[in-house]
């Protein structure tokens, strides 16, 4: 078992468990985590095994989080709650809901669907490769090095959300590069499992993205018969941080009701 990282905002009401995307951490859901925490929900953004400031371990896979997860509920006595994942943290919302449907109030899936994806890092991994932690002395240095690769301004500022300074000084990642780069299949796999979970659920996705296309649609409803899709229009991928307000609304919509 492994300690999770997280963050608590509020303590009254149900909780509510969101877990980033990949290479993200829970850093990326402060404003929402905050924003939700006053609307008499409690909140508990986790960094995934791997990301963060939680441990780096040697293997990576939806199962592995998904256990860890349960653990992380045990120990924090929450018998159940609503689980909020986005992309790679979707997937272990949904596999959890299918394998431990008895600890999930409500599942809400940000922008990904059940189903396996085709390698879509290949440029991300790439950049941060072309990255020399040993030389450079500046984030500006490590985005130039990254330009090339990621032109994309965007989603160069999410990789450099994970650059820190350790003890000597130098830059390092935050994330377990090596692990997240042997086990990338790991995270593009399908959701497994030959039951279905009726609890209510809500899939977002944005209206600019690809990862939930109209043809996904009928094997969302196959395995999550009691959900609902909901499009955020003038949205990317990562629709939380292009629409907070819009998807902050959707979620609320949601959770209290």
């Amino acid at each position: 078992m492994i300690q999770l990282h997280f963050k608590q905002y509020g303590d009254e009401g149900k909780p509510l468990i969101i877990l980033h995307g990949f290479l993200g951490s829970l850093d990326n859901w402060h404003t929402l985590s905050t924003l939700w925490s006053k609307n008499g929900i409690a909140v508990y953004a986790v960094d995934l095994r791997n990301h963060g400031r939680s441990p780096h371990t040697e293997h990576h896979s939806i199962d592995l989080m998904v256990n860890d997860l349960k653990d992380f509920m045990n120990e924090h006595h929450l018998s159940s709650a609503t689980i909020l994942g986005h992309s790679m943290g979707g997937k272990v919302a949904m596999q959890f809901a299918l394998t431990f449907p008895e600890m999930v109030d409500k599942l809400i899936v940000a922008d990904i669907a059940p189903k396996k994806y085709k390698p879509g890092h290949d440029d991300v991994f790439k950049a941060i490769f072309n990255v020399d932690l040993d030389s450079i002395k500046t984030r500006k240095e490590a985005e130039e090095a990254m330009i090339s690769f990621l032109p994309d301004f965007g989603t160069r500022q999410f990789i450099l959300k994970n650059m820190e300074r350790n003890d000597e000084g130098k830059y390092s990642w935050k994330f377990n590069l090596e692990t997240l780069f042997k086990e990338y299949d790991e995270v593009t796999k399908e959701v497994h499992s030959e039951n279905t979970f009726s609890g209510e659920t809500l899939f977002t996705r944005g209206g600019l993205s690809k990862y939930i296309q109209d043809k996904d649609i009928e094997m969302i409803k196959n395995i999550f018969p009691n959900s609902r899709i909901v499009t955020i229009e003038n949205a990317g991928h990562w629709l939380h941080a292009d629409k907070p307000e819009d998807f902050s609304k959707v979620v609320l919509d949601f959770l209290l009701t």
